[in-house]
């Protein structure tokens, strides 16, 4: 499995590669100059589980702020670099346990020189970021299109850079919005290159579209083994993309923990107001440590058979509901009762099993 072998890399108190688990990201959209939203936002990731933060140094005041950032987080920060090589080496000096550029974009060879120096001389890591969107225009010409090939020489060739400049402690990520062709030039990337990746599908879109592209492009890279950090980028509350990492690693079978809900679609059975319980039930178990899982079923008739695979469920009828354990009948109780009880049962779920 690629991601078994590729270099490690600690980013603060994190390390990634060489088979180490993968972590997940994602980006603020305040200004980053603002320390108080900045420093609010980041908490609210960290308590749905985000594991890497990354946020934008577009001036010298948002580079000053990343050392006020991160007296008050408790997670690796990422600085984000376009164009300016000096924002870069600010955010170094500023604390950033990571920086991230384009060394296409930063300036001349002497430019990037300069940013490589310090993260040298500090030991910060360098992610390497490609997107399809700005890839160079000898090789779309050279590949008669932006073409999976052509962002992964794009992408060598800028480790080119730095690796002649005497470093290596880097990551790659090449991002596209086209789905497959991201799945294929990670696939290249994979077999030309041993730094750790971090997997992302750029422009994915809203919640309800991005997480369906995002989904199927990191499921078939992930599955492959390839991808030491993700991201799931979505227009929308970044909270959400946490939630959507990390369900896309559990159904993958590459993260543990956290209660899983399944429920049934719904059909004429149905007599309780199944869509708006499960969505209550999924709010509910955020906040409770268990690795189980848990069935909401809109019919009595079939729910308790429905539910045997999960550990505990319930099931309703008409104006009541039944509480499931593996699939054997506990209780019946009133469907305004519901979602209490199975709250209760989970909150005691120690002495229950």
């Amino acid at each position: 499995m690629h991601r078994d072998n590729t270099k490690t890399v600690r980013i603060g108190d994190k390390v990634i590669g060489g088979g180490n688990p993968i972590l997940i990201q994602s980006m603020t959209n305040t200004n980053t100059e603002d320390v108080e939203a900045t420093v609010a936002q980041i908490l609210r990731l960290e308590r749905a589980g985000c594991e890497i933060i990354r946020c934008t140094v577009p001036t010298s005041e948002a580079a000053a702020a990343i050392g006020e950032i991160k007296k008050q987080i408790h997670i690796p920060l990422v600085a984000d670099i376009h164009f300016d090589y000096k924002m870069a080496i600010a955010a170094m000096e500023n604390g950033a346990d990571k920086i991230r550029i384009n060394p296409g974009n930063i300036g001349g060879r002497d430019k990037v020189a300069a940013v490589v120096a310090v993260a040298k001389e500090r030991n910060i890591p360098i992610r390497v970021g490609v997107n399809s969107g700005s890839l160079e225009k000898e090789l779309v010409e050279k590949y008669h299109g932006v073409t999976a090939e052509g962002i992964v020489e794009s992408a060598l060739d800028k480790v080119g850079i730095i690796e002649d400049l005497g470093y290596d402690n880097l990551v790659i990520s090449i991002k596209s919005s086209d789905v497959m062709m991201c799945v294929a030039a990670h696939e290249v990337l994979a077999r030309n290159s041993g730094y750790p990746l971090h997997v992302g599908i750029t422009e994915a879109g809203t919640v309800t579209s991005g997480n369906i592209k995002s989904a199927i492009g990191l499921g078939l890279i992930l599955h492959q083994g390839i991808g030491d950090t993700i991201r799931v980028s979505l227009t929308g509350d970044p909270v959400e993309e946490i939630k959507s990492a990390r369900l896309i690693l559990r159904t993958l079978g590459l993260r543990k923990g956290g209660i899983e809900v399944v429920s049934c679609p719904t059909c004429g059975r149905t007599r309780i107001d199944l869509i708006g319980l499960a969505n209550q039930v999924e709010k509910m178990v955020e906040d409770i440590p268990l690795t189980i899982k848990v069935a909401v079923m809109g019919c009595a008739v079939n729910g308790p058979g429905e539910a045997k695979e999960a550990d505990i469920g319930i099931a309703g009828g008409l104006g009541e509901g039944l509480l499931i354990r593996k699939g054997e009948i506990v209780k019946k109780v009133p469907e305004d009762q519901l979602l209490a009880c199975l709250r209760e049962e989970l909150l005691n779920w120690d002495r229950t099993v």
